[in-house]
């Protein structure tokens, strides 16, 4: 075995006792933190408006965050989310690496703000749409796309001056093993990376907006 088979068979023995040791350890020691960022026991075992709509999920993620604002200061900035609309306040760059075409505003966009139940968005330029199948203004907005192998809830708790903002997703499970593995090793971890800045954005906007209309 000369130099570069040698070096591409320690590679090789290397990815796979990575991916083997990321098997063993993520689902132990960090799969249900990943799951469940910034959401109390009673929150991600609470039901919310939508569950129903997949309720044999392969994978649910629950996560939360306090936003110092009333639900009436966030419910703008959900119903004006996707693709050629308000952007989904995360990191644009990775979105339209996929072709999603996201660019997330910092404005109240008045001509987004009448949405019915049953209304339908674009994911993306040439991708399915994602229809409104729960709406109860300043309580429930809740997503489910085309294929129906994802559910999308957001879900608003006043307490006091402020508020709990829940997002959950309901994911069908995907084929093949292999198939499960990437969406668990990789999928998982990078849904957190994007939906933590996606609710810290939320956050970070209204609070913005409560104070500015107290100017």
């Amino acid at each position: 075995m000369n130099k570069r088979m040698r070096a591409a068979a320690s590679a090789g023995g290397a990815a796979a006792l990575t991916a083997g040791l990321g098997s063993l350890v993520y689902p132990l020691f960090f799969r249900h933190w990943c799951l469940t960022w910034g959401a109390r026991p009673e929150e991600v075992s609470r039901k919310l408006p939508g569950d129903e709509l997949l309720a044999d999920a392969g994978i649910v993620t629950t996560r939360a965050v306090t936003i110092d604002a009333p639900p009436a200061a966030i419910w703008p900035w959900l119903v004006q989310m996707g693709s050629g609309r308000g952007g989904v306040y995360t990191y644009d760059w990775i979105e339209n690496l996929f072709g999603l075409d996201i660019h997330s505003t910092r404005r109240v966009l008045p001509q987004f703000q009448e949405v019915k139940a049953g209304d339908e968005f674009p994911l993306g330029p040439g991708r399915p749409a994602v229809r409104v199948a729960v709406l109860d203004p300043g309580r429930t907005f809740t997503l489910r796309f085309a294929d129906g192998n994802w559910v999308w809830i957001f879900a608003l708790f006043a307490e006091g001056r402020r508020t709990r903002l829940i997002s959950r997703n309901r994911i069908a499970s995907a084929g093949s093993w292999p198939a499960r593995l990437f969406t668990m090793l990789v999928m998982e971890p990078g849904s957190l990376i994007m939906e933590r800045k996606m609710l810290l954005g939320i956050k970070e906007r209204a609070e913005a907006l409560v104070r500015e209309q107290a100017a």
